[in-house]
């Protein structure tokens, strides 16, 4: 390979990683306006850019130019969140955080508990403070809209495993 030939190859993947680079900050700050922290959108965003869809927390730091400290937060709260996993490559003793396949999936999917536990207590709410008063009816109120969704998320859920398997 000629010298002018190599110097074009790396022109080529500093043009992909700025692109990338870019693409990674404009995703992150859509997410950031949909209400997810800063730190966590950069880290979501870069896992979805990578064809592994996985990095440790040492390429993390190193491609984001963050501090330790700050990846850490950030994949402990997309951990919580489940849209990411922590693992381990074979042979290596590193965390890799990686994207669940169906990250989006993964992530609404377990929400059913969550909504479960908004109803009941929505649900508690009403009964304490009384049906026939404005905050109990305002709480049974909140308790029918966790019911409803939990059973509009489950048929949507559904649905879309159908879509994926056709797609």
């Amino acid at each position: 390979m000629s010298a002018e030939t190599a110097e074009h190859d790396e022109a080529d993947e500093a043009s992909r990683r700025d692109a990338a680079d870019g693409f990674v900050e404009r995703f992150a700050t859509a997410m950031v306006h949909s209400g997810m922290p800063r730190m966590p959108a950069r880290v979501f965003a870069h896992l979805l850019s990578q064809d592994s869809g996985a990095a440790t927390a040492a390429e993390l730091t190193e491609r984001l130019q963050a501090s330790p400290a700050a990846i850490s937060g950030a994949v402990r709260y997309l951990i919580q969140v489940r849209l990411v996993a922590r693992s381990h490559r074979p042979g290596e003793r590193r965390d890799v955080y990686q994207l669940f396949s169906d990250h989006w999936y993964e992530m609404l999917g377990n929400r059913d508990a969550e909504l479960g536990e908004w109803s009941a207590l929505g649900r508690e709410g009403a009964a304490t403070l009384g049906r026939d008063t404005p905050a109990g009816r305002r709480l049974d109120e909140t308790a029918h809209f966790f019911d409803f969704l939990r059973t509009e998320l489950a048929d949507v859920l559904t649905r879309w495993r159908r879509e994926i398997r056709e797609y």
